[in-house]
């Protein structure tokens, strides 16, 4: 067969095309939404932090997750919930905004790592010379498991803050630029200039990605652009 492997991968790369579609936009109605409520935003992700940290108390007490790396989870948690002292502005430079960015990747790799490990059993194999020690499926978490843990105890909380921190318009396409101090921000919020709406660093990605795309389309001929335009 040829062509039925063909239209496999065609299927494939259009199935990932229309599932990065979907999470763009999703991410794009999440920062609406923000927008709109962020009082009741900030208080969904309080609680959505204590809830969390009170479930990786429990693991602890009942299955036994080790100490260090739930103490770990749990102070990642504490730093997260940090940066909504001015929520939803985010200073980029921010060592706790920075911090956050690096405990995400640590508790990731950490935790992979832990769920990745065999537990070996306590009894000997005598059968076998070879393997002295089995492994103890009977105490390994399933795929399930894994998965629902990271996705609601290491990647829920900082995917929350991604959608719902926002930066001013002139976060893009200069990213270095800084939000001074809340006064600073007020008094941004009060000039002549900000009627513009603050936009969400979710939806300034997609804006940012859609603005690339459009310029690289224009650059390699595959769309016209506005020639109405000056250089």
């Amino acid at each position: 067969m040829w062509i039925l492997p063909l239209v496999g991968y065609l299927g494939v790369i259009v199935g990932f095309c229309f599932l990065t579609l979907a999470i763009a936009s999703g991410l794009y109605y999440l920062s609406e939404l923000v927008e709109e409520h962020t009082v009741f935003a900030r208080k969904l992700l309080s609680r959505l932090i204590y809830s969390i940290i009170g479930i990786q108390v429990l693991l602890v007490l009942f299955d036994r997750f080790p100490i260090s790396l739930s103490l770990l989870s749990i102070f990642s948690h504490l730093v997260y919930a940090s940066n909504l002292r001015r929520f939803p502005l985010v200073k980029l430079t921010d060592p706790l905004f920075i911090l956050s960015c690096v405990l995400v990747v640590i508790n990731h790799w950490l935790w992979f790592r832990h769920f990745s490990t065999p537990i070996p059993a306590t009894r000997r194999n005598e059968g076998n010379w070879r393997q002295p020690y089995q492994v103890d499926y009977s105490d390994m978490p399933s795929f399930s498991e894994v998965a629902s843990y990271f996705g609601l105890c290491v990647w829920l909380v900082p995917f929350a803050l991604f959608v719902s921190l926002s930066a001013g318009d002139n976060v893009l396409p200069t990213m270095g630029t800084e939000y001074a101090s809340s006064a600073h921000a007020s008094h941004v919020r009060s000039s002549s200039e900000s009627k513009a709406k603050n936009k969400g660093m979710a939806k300034a990605l997609v804006d940012g990605v859609r603005e690339w795309a459009g310029e690289t389309g224009e650059l390699m001929g595959l769309w016209k652009g506005d020639r109405t335009r000056r250089f």
